[in-house]
């Protein structure tokens, strides 16, 4: 049997082969760090196909539905754009452009038939994450061992996409064991962040980010169990919505923790159009995910709930901002987006008050445990074939020896044990639901507070291998509280000069401290999270998008 570099080498080399000769380009040097101008200077693509890739989704959609763009010239303008930001971040791993150009030919001719769209997503390419299956592709998430693993059947969601209509058209780059807030692997290696490439594009669905920072994509799927579409797309400038559990339907598709079902991974939208968000969950749950996978919640979609009817229909909100988590403060920009959305929402007449978090260490320690009681075993098995070595830090120079604080350390735990943990789970659930229901005293409406809007990270995208803190993510995870991301800002050299700071919360949140330089991440994007309430997806995109045009108001 070949070794396992061998293997990689030899699948890396597959996947070259899959670029058209004529898409490839001479990327910049490595020095130039900012290249998301690049892809509309390169000579590649034409006037047509910057126009398109420009292009939000809601307005893609109408365009592909009234046949004024065929799917075949937006799946072929955004697989160019995809396969430059290939060239300069390192995104993709499946690449196969004759299959989605033939299923998007199949739709426009469809469509010139009978003069309807096939579905509410209607020649609409659709990256995925390398753990979506698709029939007859190779899924390998990351691992050695698992080159050669052709799928035999689609992902329940990506046979919903395309009864919607969607053309699936890439697959996207992760991490190795997809547990981790960063995007390296042993086959196709490190994803880059297309605002400065010495930063992390975050992870798990690293490679959708910088994909579709890039637009390379319109839309996107990602992937979160404790953070992994939330913290990519806050890297990467974007648009992003973890759901909760069984919202969208996960079968299928690949994973690891498989059994695992106390604190689940879930599948949500990543785009850079916030459209893109409603676009996305209104045509998956319309599709009635419930009848293809048994683990999918049975709730329509409630567009009652996305008008915000019980909320004085979205005139008169009231969130609470969450200045930092009690365990690791944030860097300046990240403050400086809060005060800004603070300012933005006042602006638009909506009332805006502290949120003073409980209990959020103890949910990050718990979800851990959780996490760990067999991930060990977990990750070795899904290794062991080819005898690949588990990943232990993403730190460019491994010489540092720096083991981030969220991989496993231990062999795992009993049964009993593991029950316990989860026992205090659900009791932190409570508590929090309570802590949540007793703000109603403190917001003037009648009603608790609407959303909570805090830090995604307590930092803007930080050098490789430096993202080691994903407890502002984790908690709502562990809460099952869905959650959007949204794009505020980014770091101002100006505006973002470092402060002396008294005192620490411990030694971690001094070195979170020391890690800032603005000129370190300098260009790096800064998103905020909103968070809502089991099940309340509608309403937390549509909070979202008020908090959006606020902001975009104030800009204007």
């Amino acid at each position: 049997m070949p070794s396992w570099s061998q293997l990689a080498a030899d699948k890396k080399q597959r996947q070259q082969k899959e670029i058209p000769q004529d898409w490839l380009i001479t990327p910049p040097p490595e020095t130039n760090l900012h290249v998301t101008g690049f892809p509309e200077t390169c000579g590649l693509l034409t006037s047509q196909e910057i126009e398109i890739t420009n292009t939000d989704v809601d307005v893609l959609l109408k365009k592909l539905a009234s046949a004024e763009w065929s799917s075949v010239a937006v799946t072929t303008a955004f697989y160019k754009r995809a396969i430059i930001a290939q060239q300069l971040v390192n995104c993709l791993t499946e690449i196969f452009v004759e299959r989605a150009l033939a299923r998007a030919a199949e739709l426009d001719e469809a469509l010139k038939k009978t003069g309807k769209v096939v579905g509410p997503l209607h020649g609409l390419p659709i990256s995925l994450k390398d753990q979506l299956c698709i029939k007859g592709l190779e899924t390998t998430m990351g691992y050695i061992s698992w080159i050669g693993n052709y799928a035999e059947k689609n992902a329940v969601l990506v046979d919903i996409l395309e009864e919607c209509g969607a053309v699936p058209f890439v697959r996207t780059n992760l991490p190795q064991t997809v547990m981790w807030p960063e995007t390296f692997n042993n086959i196709f290696g490190r994803t880059t962040n297309p605002y400065n490439r010495s930063l992390t594009s975050g992870g798990s669905s690293g490679g959708e980010g910088a994909l579709l920072a890039l637009k390379g994509s319109p839309l996107g799927v990602g992937s979160d169990i404790g953070g992994s579409v939330r913290i990519p797309a806050a890297f990467c400038g974007l648009y992003g919505l973890r759901p909760s559990y069984g919202r969208v339907p996960y079968g299928g598709a690949v994973n690891s923790l498989e059994g695992q079902d106390s604190v689940l991974s879930v599948f949500g939208p990543m785009t850079s159009s916030i459209s893109g968000l409603k676009t996305f969950m209104e045509a998956v749950i319309k599709a009635k995910p419930w009848l293809k996978d048994p683990l999918a919640v049975r709730k329509k979609w409630d567009e009652y709930e996305y008008e915000l009817k019980d909320r004085d229909n979205g005139r008169k909100l009231c969130f609470a901002i969450m200045w930092d988590d009690g365990v690791c403060v944030p860097h300046p920009p990240v403050t400086r987006a809060l005060q800004e959305v603070e300012a933005a929402l006042n602006k638009a007449n909506h009332d805006v008050i502290e949120w003073k978090p409980i209990k959020h260490r103890e949910l990050g320690d718990i979800t851990r445990a959780i996490w760990n009681a067999g991930s060990t075993e977990d990750f070795m098995v899904s290794a062991s074939r080819t005898g690949e070595p588990l990943i232990s830090t993403t730190v460019p120079d491994s010489s540092e020896g720096i083991t981030a604080p969220f991989r496993p350390r231990i062999g795992g735990i009993t049964a009993y044990q593991l029950w316990q943990v989860q026992k205090t789970k659900s009791s932190l659930r409570t508590q929090y639901l309570e802590h949540w229901n007793k703000s109603v005293e403190k917001t003037g409406t009648g009603r608790p507070v609407d959303a909570i809007i805090c830090p995604v990270a307590p930092y803007a995208a930080p050098p490789h291998g430096r993202n080691r803190y994903t407890n502002y993510t984790t908690v709502w995870s562990a809460l099952d509280y869905p959650a959007s991301v949204f794009p505020v800002t980014t770091v101002d050299q100006t505006l973002d000069l470092k402060k002396a700071r008294e005192s620490f919360v411990d030694g971690f949140d001094q070195r979170n401290h020391e890690l800032y330089d603005p000129e370190v991440f300098k260009n790096a994007p800064v998103c905020l999270q909103l968070v809502g309430r089991t099940l309340e997806e509608e309403g937390v995109i549509a909070m979202t998008e008020i908090v959006d045009a606020a902001l975009k108001a104030v800009k204007a």
